[in-house]
């Protein structure tokens, strides 16, 4: 991209010297005045596309944010730096609010962060017309659409009000993670039918996928936190109760673990949130409610404890993991209890026949996911709608457990094959029966006993059975009727199946043997099976800088300093700066401005004291 001054401005504040390729577009039509709607992945770097331009422009940037959380790390972060930003919200007191109006009123703020409720008084409309507003950003923009997973009534007050304004600004929408449907929906409400469209790839390389079905899930949860100690993470539970379950679990075992739900109060969920802001606490255990205002860059592991209703919504929070560029791991829990979940709640809660099919839909991707053999990260790629040249990654649980296939064509037609001989009448308990082989008293009195296909699976546990017929039809081989009675029926997908035109493989995922009672954080042996190189994400990014002790005493200087400025330790610096910090060992101000992320602010406010630290190690070592 030649745009001088916004490299200057990048490398100053920044401490980046070039542009990232998805980063380009936006931050030109943006300084051309022209609108934008880019979908860019977490971890991509959507602040810097509108703050650049933002510092260039002569006027006013409002940018509308979704969570007060998310707008407070933003606003502290650009702080940081010296960039005048402010945001205005519920938690301030009077006399802030009203020194921040006072500051807006005199041309003394860059970027200003709203909540798009702020719309809903009059008297606040009027007050942002007066001021020389030149770009608005909606951050988190799927929020407009009913048809996303995050839909937000007051995003739809926001096109209205900029058409009240006196000149129209340049906008800038940006998100995540759209579909088509969403895509349309966010140029409709938006009123960016004229806007350029820019779909960054979704891929990131740096987070490895997988899903496990332990047969326990909260034991599995306890390795895994116990293998990854000394890394921070965030495990997300669908209810408050397991939330509080987990937690409760993970606090008698001595890890220092926090917890958060909209069951909570403003003040406790608030100390929860800074809490792990601030590295004192490395775990979080979660709803949804702990969303989209997470910007911690240095998060090494997301763990699912339930699956997720939709695509989009797994690929976001997930996404929260490894924003820094460090390895990090996804792992998504499931049990088809899950399944039976969520399909309750999308009958009794959505009424729109059209909505409840979609969200159907939505949910039968999602099942998907979890048993396809295929490569993970392609399928989630596909399903947002990107072509992948590739097969394999070699970095999601499918491609590296590819030698664990199993075929289960031969179970398949025997199930099915009963099914269709039964006249589709029955649900799994009868087919169970049938071909495990029980001869019980109703089987008999049908003559169900001299069909062909019974007992042709008496070798295995009537729960093994019932699982594959409940696997069977998440992958859409067969189809149970929702309501009184969930009786089986075969899908075309199952027919084909039986006529020998297509197999039914799936990867063992039941990979981790864990003690009853779960393990405690001191002399846990595990089996190390979370990456290719044996060793915990935690330990390979501490390895990548062949210094792992002088990481640490990075570390917690960070730490010292960020109790001292009140601001979360990752405002000060990432962890990749700190891993560069400890490979290049720079002994002078030239060399730490060589390393990427030290902008010039930060190299004059924090740079001679990481030097210290640097020399220190170096001498003692």
């Amino acid at each position: 991209m030649a745009h001088p001054a916004a490299e200057a401005a990048l490398q100053h504040y920044f401490g980046y010297a070039t542009f990232r390729p998805a980063q380009e577009v936006p931050v030109a039509s943006l300084l051309a005045g022209k609108d934008i709607l880019a979908i860019m992945p977490t971890g991509a770097g959507k602040s810097i596309c509108f703050q650049i331009p933002a510092l260039l422009k002569r006027g006013l940037t409002i940018v509308f944010s979704p969570l007060i959380s998310l707008m407070q790390d933003q606003v502290d972060g650009l702080r940081m730096q010296k960039i005048p930003a402010a945001y205005l919200n519920s938690t301030q007191e009077q006399e802030e609010s009203t020194q921040i109006l006072r500051a807006l009123r005199a041309n003394r703020v860059k970027l200003l962060y709203l909540a798009p409720e702020r719309l809903s008084s009059e008297w606040f409309q009027n007050f942002l017309k007066e001021l020389p507003i030149e770009q608005i950003i909606i951050d988190e923009a799927h929020c407009v659409s009913q048809w996303g997973h995050d839909f937000r009534p007051s995003y739809q007050l926001i096109a209205p009000f900029i058409d009240t304004l006196p000149r129209r600004p340049v906008i800038g929408a940006f998100t995540a993670s759209a579909t088509r449907e969403v895509e349309a929906d966010m140029k409709r409400l938006l009123g960016l039918q004229e806007a350029t469209v820019h779909v960054t790839g979704f891929d990131r390389p740096n987070l490895s996928f997988e899903v496990v079905q332990p047969e326990r899930k909260l034991p599995y949860v306890l390795q895994f936190v116990a293998q990854h100690s000394e890394e921070n993470g965030i495990i997300y539970c669908a209810t408050r109760k397991d939330v509080e379950m987990v937690y409760g679990e993970l606090a008698k075992r001595g890890v220092e673990v926090g917890y958060y739900h909209a069951g909570l109060s403003d003040e406790v969920r608030k100390l929860q949130q800074d809490r792990y802001a601030y590295d004192k606490v490395k775990v979080m255990v979660a709803t949804s409610a702990f969303g989209m205002g997470i910007d911690k860059s240095n998060v090494r592991y997301v763990l699912h404890y339930q699956m997720p209703r939709n695509m989009e919504s797994y690929y976001q929070e997930a996404g929260r993991a490894g924003r820094d560029g460090g390895a990090s791991k996804c792992v998504l829990l499931y049990s088809g209890r899950d399944v039976m979940i969520h399909k309750y709640l999308i009958n009794e809660s959505v009424h729109e026949p059209e909505r409840r099919r979609i969200e159907m839909s939505k949910l039968q991707q999602m099942i998907n996911y979890c048993f396809t053999s295929d490569c993970l990260r392609k399928y989630m790629l596909t399903y947002f709608g990107e072509t992948v040249p590739w097969s394999r990654c070699d970095n999601c649980g499918s491609c590296l457990n590819k030698g664990a296939l199993r075929d289960l064509t031969k179970e398949a037609r025997y199930i099915f094959k009963a099914v269709l001989d039964t006249e589709e009448r029955y649900g799994a308990a009868m087919i169970t029966d049938i071909v495990g082989g029980n001869r019980t008293d109703r089987i008999v009195r049908y003559g169900w006993d001299r069909l062909p296909v019974f007992g042709t699976l008496r070798d295995m546990d009537d729960r093994d059975i019932k699982g594959l017929i409940r696997q069977f039809t998440s992958l859409g081989y067969l189809e149970c009727a929702s309501g009184k009675y969930p009786i089986l029926s075969i899908t075309p997908a199952g027919e084909a199946v039986l006529d020998g035109h297509a197999k039914v493989t799936e990867v063992r995922r039941q990979i981790v043997t864990v003690r009853p009672d779960g393990p405690r954080q001191n002399g846990l042996s595990g089996d190390n099976r979370f990456s290719k190189t044996g060793k915990s994400w935690g330990q390979g990014i501490k390895s990548g800088s062949n210094k792992p002790n002088l990481f640490e005493a990075l570390r917690q200087h960070r730490k010292e300093l960020s109790t001292q400025l009140k601001v979360p330790p990752y405002l000060i610096f990432p962890d990749t700066v700190l891993i560069d910090m400890a490979s290049m060992k720079p002994q002078t101000l030239a060399d730490l401005y060589k390393i990427k992320g030290i902008g010039e602010t930060k190299l004059q406010r924090f740079g001679l004291s990481f030097l210290k630290v640097i020399n220190t190690f170096t001498k003692e070592g």
